[in-house]
């Protein structure tokens, strides 16, 4: 019986400092009063800081969406603009609370850096870009090319392994940040400048003459885009986890900016789940139970932050393609809230 006593005693004490550790993070945003997000702020269409300070793109959204469901409030983000090279060290080192900057979830960085993803919200794949006057329609016809990647990025390996599997010989150069890169391309120091496909098409309209310069149409990688959170703190990557799968939901269910103060009185148990008309799942990840409400209210769904940012509505035009809802042949699904 002393045994059993001293076991439980010993559990309860475990689970007090887990849940304390767990806290930190959502604790530090509410005293503070505002969310620390790394972001990019130079590439359009996912996060771009202009002349005036106005920030704008859909891993932006994400961090607004963030602060309305903790905050209640959009705009209590303090956006920290990081390159590729020095993002992983900001979050290890508590710089930032969440990584939300077009970052490629792969198995070396989740295992061992100490990040843990969230999920994906843009699935992407790394492409290539030329001038027109190559004559070049291929990836396949660049062998012997010198071609332009970011570092700390994944384009090196995977540029490299391209080349080394079809057999072509590659001079490869990096630069500290994409606007080095595509300076230096633009310039003509190299024959292509390879990166995400979504980042091609937005580094291309940065280009003098857009028009000049073709994307070729080889994809050659996998690259899940989404935030990433420091290991040893499940509430927090729970909420940026759930503020993603809200966003899909609120679009799965017809729940937009427009009609969500309307949809807060269906009937339907599905969106009086979400919105917090009944049910405590907001209480469950430590927030009032409408912070789904307020995501939506204030941010959109994610096919409306999708649409705005990259989608053909937007200067990049890009098709929904992969992120489109499970139900329209994409891949972006939203986890069941209940």
């Amino acid at each position: 019986m002393k045994g059993v006593l001293v076991a439980a005693l010993a559990a309860t004490a475990v689970l007090s400092l887990t849940t304390s550790a767990q806290a930190q993070t959502l604790n530090s945003v509410k005293q503070r009063g505002f969310l620390q997000c790394g972001a990019n702020g130079n590439l359009t269409g996912f996060g771009l800081q202009d002349a005036q300070g106005n920030w704008t793109g859909l891993d932006v959204d994400f961090c607004r969406a963030l602060a309305a469901a903790i905050l209640g409030d959009p705009t209590k983000v303090k956006f920290i603009p990081l390159t590729a090279k020095d993002r992983f060290a900001a979050l290890q080192q508590g710089e930032v609370d969440v990584l939300v900057r077009n970052t490629t979830w792969t198995s070396s960085r989740d295992n061992s850096l100490g990040l843990n993803f969230t999920g994906v919200n843009y699935y992407d794949g790394q492409g290539f870009m030329v001038r027109k006057l190559l004559n070049v329609k291929s990836a396949l016809e660049l062998n012997d090319a010198a071609v332009y990647v970011q570092q700390g990025t994944t384009d090196e390996l995977n540029v490299a392994d391209y080349f080394r599997v079809n057999k072509m010989r590659l001079k490869l150069l990096t630069f500290g940040s994409s606007k080095e890169a595509i300076n230096a391309y633009e310039m003509g120091r190299c024959d292509a400048y390879a990166t995400d496909s979504s980042g091609l098409s937005a580094e291309r309209l940065r280009l003098v003459n857009p028009d000049d310069h073709i994307v070729l149409p080889e994809i050659i990688s996998k690259e899940p885009l989404g935030p990433a959170v420091r290991h040893g703190d499940d509430q927090w990557s729970d909420i940026v986890k759930w503020v993603h799968f809200a966003m899909i939901n609120a679009e799965e269910l017809g729940i937009t900016e427009a009609n969500v103060d309307e949809m807060t009185k269906s009937e339907k148990p599905e969106i009086r789940r979400l919105l917090g008309s009944e049910g405590k799942n907001g209480e469950a990840l430590g927030l009032t139970n409408d912070w789904a409400y307020r995501i939506i209210k204030h941010v959109g769904n994610y096919g409306e932050s999708f649409e705005r940012n990259v989608g053909e509505g937007s200067p990049l035009k890009i098709k929904r393609g992969l992120n489109s809802l499970w139900t329209k042949g994409g891949l972006q699904y939203g986890v069941p809230i209940r």
